[in-house]
């Protein structure tokens, strides 16, 4: 029997070669998927704090250095994180004078970043720091909220979490008719439990309509 899969949580992760010419595509990822994520407003300070973290490691570790950077989704913060393999030389902002041409990217980071820091390991270490999202803790995206009815519709149908988001015009319409069997269900849950369904009901739209609005 095969077991139904989970959502994969929002995060996205890239490995590369820290040079200069990299910079423009990871930008350009890092907007994508702030997009996507329903945070257009966070790209730009998103992208400065990225570029800043890599040319750190460009400057002081070296070009060509294998490196990774990735961005998680949290609940009230973004979180974008820098790993490279030296454990050494841990970044830490600086006031440089008018003639160093640098010193001034980690204070630009400190500037625009609810907090960040720098975690050594072993094998090397992640600089990372993140950006408040603006959101209340317990409000939901609306790419979240579709990403568990997914998850839900998966557990219900024994169906991957995957292969829901792919479905053909067909099998669209069969997990229309599963979603709506569903509902059914969880409202038949209601009437067990000694509440009215059509209350359930109204609460539901109540909800999906402000949430809704906090999506335009």
């Amino acid at each position: 029997m095969n077991r139904p899969q989970f959502a994969v949580p929002q995060v996205w992760e890239v490995p590369f070669l820290a040079v200069p010419e990299r910079l423009t595509h990871l930008r350009k990822g890092v907007a994508t998927t702030l997009r996507r994520w329903g945070l257009p407003d966070l790209v730009d300070s998103a992208q400065l704090c990225t570029t800043e973290l890599i040319t750190n490691v460009i400057i002081h570790v070296g070009t060509k250095t294998p490196t990774w950077v990735k961005l998680s989704m949290l609940d009230t913060h973004v979180r974008i994180e820098v790993r490279d393999p030296d454990p050494h030389g841990v970044p830490a902002p600086v006031l440089p004078s008018p003639e160093q041409e640098s010193g001034r990217g980690l204070r630009m980071v400190v500037g625009v970043a609810s907090r960040w820091g720098v975690i050594p390991r072993a094998y090397g270490k992640t600089a990372w720091c993140e950006l408040a999202t603006g959101r209340c803790g317990s409000e939901v995206p609306a790419g979240h909220r579709v990403t568990r009815a997914e998850t839900l519709l998966a557990l219900y149908t024994r169906t991957s979490a995957s292969e829901c988001a792919r479905f053909s015009p067909h099998d669209r319409a069969v997990a229309e008719e599963t979603a709506t069997a569903l509902i059914a269900d969880l409202l038949h849950w209601f009437q067990a439990h000694g509440t009215n369904p059509n209350t359930a009901l109204d609460r539901a739209q109540s909800r999906f309509e402000s949430g809704s609005l906090r999506g335009r």
